[in-house]
């Protein structure tokens, strides 16, 4: 529609400056022809868009000239921010109408709650795979305390220090504090990534058991990506745990989704009409598992035979539910 795409190529401009027709129509994906008649277009409707020449032209609006859409708040926008930021991708043909929804979020914003609001959204990341990988199965077993997870979110935004009660696998609770750079929700699980003493620390919410934000300004890195900064600790922690090899053979469309989560493809070769055969390690039995089932025809465990038969257990057992389940009655 028309009408829309002149909104956004409005709030493009307010909220980027000036910008190069050619940028404007890959932002909008149009021709650059297209680019053009909609910015004769704004300038006839009274809006100040001007056309500056030269190596770094492009359109911009009159300094000063702003619109403004919604009474969003801050928590609401953030709230918008972040779920954009999630790493599961739309449908393809929902993915222009998700960019076009974050621009009028963030340009409908006042700029100083604009940029309030995209710096917090950058210390808050949503990923669909947990700290081993697994995008399968269930998430967190039990839902974070919403309290503490209250506390520690005010203080990532504010950027103050926390002192923390944590229990880490295996050990006792103790007080520790730390200073936090971002929180991290891996397949409904909270993860706060920090430092203590310079060095980097990560941890699961559901094991804080007591928290407190300081008054003490926290010591976080400027310009820290937490995507990139997420992956290099789930790098780390996969590191320390025991692998298990695995072959599996799996139909060429599906290869895609089972590598996905895997640690690495250690041999790969076709299989027969459609199929392939795979040697991947994975964290665990598990893993492996959740990682196999969730194709259903389409993948079959080769090796390990414990693998073989966790699969053949949990088929079973999903049967036999079926089977013992009472069939719904006529809808009325």
């Amino acid at each position: 529609m028309r009408a829309d795409r002149l909104l956004s190529l409005l709030l493009l401009l307010q909220h980027r400056g000036r910008m190069t027709a050619p940028a404007l129509a890959r932002e909008l994906e149009v021709s650059t022809r297209t680019v053009l008649r909609d910015v004769d277009a704004l300038s006839a409707a009274g809006v100040p868009v001007y056309a500056a020449r030269g190596r770094h032209g492009g359109f911009a609006l009159l300094p000063g000239y702003t619109t403004d859409l919604t009474g969003l708040t801050h928590d609401e926008a953030l709230a918008l921010l972040v779920a954009g930021s999630q790493t599961a991708p739309p449908p393809s043909d929902g993915a222009p109408a998700l960019a076009s929804a974050m621009r009028k979020v963030v340009a409908a914003l006042p700029q100083q709650r604009r940029a309030a609001a995209t710096r917090d959204a950058g210390r808050i990341l949503i990923r669909r795979e947990g700290m081993v990988g697994r995008t399968d199965g269930p998430a967190a077993e039990a839902p974070d305390d919403e309290e503490r997870l209250a506390v520690v979110r005010g203080a990532v935004f504010a950027g103050r220090r926390l002192r923390v009660h944590y229990a880490a696998s295996g050990e006792e609770a103790r007080w520790r504090t730390v200073d936090p750079v971002g929180l991290v929700n891996a397949r409904g699980r909270w993860y706060l990534l920090a430092t203590r003493d310079g060095a980097d620390r990560t941890y699961r919410l559901s094991r804080i058991l007591a928290v407190e934000e300081l008054a003490e300004a926290a010591d976080r890195p400027a310009g820290v990506d937490l995507q990139r900064a997420w992956e290099e600790r789930r790098a780390r922690f996969a590191a320390t745990m025991p692998g298990l090899t695995v072959t599996v053979r799996v139909r060429s469309h599906a290869r895609g989704a089972l590598v996905h989560s895997v640690r690495q493809v250690i041999a790969e070769q076709v299989d027969g009409d459609g199929w392939l055969r795979l040697e991947l390690e994975f964290t665990g039995l598990d893993h492996a598992l959740g990682a196999v089932w969730a194709l259903g025809p389409d993948a079959e465990a080769i090796e390990p035979p414990q693998l073989r038969a966790a699969v053949v257990e949990r088929a079973a057992a999903t049967a036999a539910r079926y089977v013992a389940a009472p069939t719904a009655g006529p809808v009325p």
